[in-house]
């Protein structure tokens, strides 16, 4: 009986550590995503594609996503 228990408790671990490894590559990735997006903004603005003061409204909003992805990052490692 102790052998099941332990055999129960160790795969409730893994999944419980296999799922918060996953959370938080998603979460990283989503970030990464977010910064990849400001960069082609930036060449979109650089490159004439994009009027500037539009383009500035996209940035500060994704600015501020990526602040409240990164809080939240930080907050649950």
């Amino acid at each position: 009986m102790k052998k099941l228990l332990m055999i129960i408790g160790t795969l409730g671990v893994m999944s419980f550590t296999t799922n918060q490894v996953m959370n938080t590559w998603l979460l990283s990735e989503a970030i990464n995503d977010v910064q990849d997006m400001q960069e082609w903004l930036e060449q979109d603005i650089y490159n004439g594609r994009i009027d500037q003061s539009v383009a500035s409204d996209y940035l500060e909003t994704s600015e501020l996503a990526e602040d409240r992805l990164i809080k939240y990052y930080n907050n649950n490692k």
